[in-house]
């Protein structure tokens, strides 16, 4: 048994990449499913990567639902460019939706920080900057994604400590979360 996991990202929009293991296995998919009315974004976790580690526990599939398009002053793609505005997350087949706002709260206003409440009820921080954002349980580190250099073929790395896998759909959900609202200019 390893006690950390490496995966690759390959493509730099949040909405659209690509995860996978460094033998070349597909672990996560993120993309979109719909653009209609408003945007609908799918999270998958890939049944090869799973069966690969059997610590792997939850839900096999996140999906994000948009609420309609603004014009925002923030996002990447320009001022007064219309971007979807927060909506709310649902993972698998369950029928409980979770408002994006509360998978990445701030507890003190102006921190990079963002709390999010799992479905065991445990609390999880992200400590957020452009480069890197690092998962913490109390004082124990979860995972870490940061940034590739240009010459590298992904464009960031992900490790996951062993005892992130049994949340590991909802590590890559947050993780994907704070890096569309990075994208869409959200506070």
């Amino acid at each position: 048994m390893t006690d950390t996991y490496v995966l690759l990202q390959y493509g730099a929009d949040a909405f659209n990449a690509r995860f996978r293991d460094l033998e070349g296995r597909a672990a996560f998919t993120v993309s979109p499913a719909s653009h209609n009315p408003n945007l609908i974004v799918k999270l998958s976790r890939e049944a090869v990567w799973s069966q690969h580690h059997p610590g792997t526990m939850g839900p096999d599939a996140a999906y994000f639902y948009f609420g309609p398009s603004v014009a925002s002053y923030a996002s990447i793609h320009g001022a007064g460019t219309p971007t979807p505005s927060p909506g709310y997350i649902m993972y698998g087949n369950n029928r409980h939706s979770i408002p994006m706002g509360h998978m990445r709260r701030e507890n003190r206003e102006g921190s990079l920080s963002r709390y999010f409440t799992a479905q065991s009820g445990k609390e999880y921080k992200w400590k957020i900057t452009p480069h890197r954002m690092e998962l913490v349980e109390g004082r124990t580190i979860l995972a870490v994604w940061e940034l590739s250099v240009p010459t590298d073929e992904h464009d960031a790395r992900l490790i996951i400590k062993h005892a992130g896998l049994s949340i590991v759909t909802e590590i890559m959900t947050t993780l994907t979360i704070n890096r569309m609202s990075q994208a869409l200019g959200w506070s």
